[in-house]
């Protein structure tokens, strides 16, 4: 992902919600609306410090706001080692919707297949 924000952002909602792929692809357990400011300065979200961590060495999106300026996320790849919930083997899809003073600006669509150890000893 590459953005290129260009004029500072200062109030930034995100929400996210995890589909699983079955005849389509249907709603699946998370669906989080959170402030990213907010959060930035006090990680609060269990379930966005899981995303956020698996991701978060591979981007820019490291700091607080305001945002402005290239905004990326390059050669991320899957770590099972940082998924810290158990995940049953599918296709999923993670949808992001941002907002921008409460305007919607953008939506970003991660859709992956997830394939569980059974074999890994516990």
């Amino acid at each position: 992902m590459n953005a290129t924000v260009l004029t500072p952002a200062n109030d930034i909602t995100i929400r996210g919600r995890i589909f699983k792929k079955a005849s389509g692809y249907k709603p699946w357990l998370y669906d989080v609306t959170f402030d990213a400011c907010r959060y930035l300065r006090r990680p609060n979200q269990p379930f966005v410090a899981i995303i956020y961590g698996l991701f978060k060495q591979f981007t820019n999106i490291n700091h607080t706001c305001p945002y402005v300026g290239s905004q990326i996320i390059k050669d991320f790849y899957l770590r099972p080692e940082l998924m810290r919930l158990p995940v049953p083997t599918g296709d999923y899809l993670l949808a992001v919707q941002w907002y921008f003073d409460k305007r919607p600006q953008f939506e970003t669509n991660v859709s992956y297949t997830f394939v569980e150890d059974l074999l890994k000893s516990k």
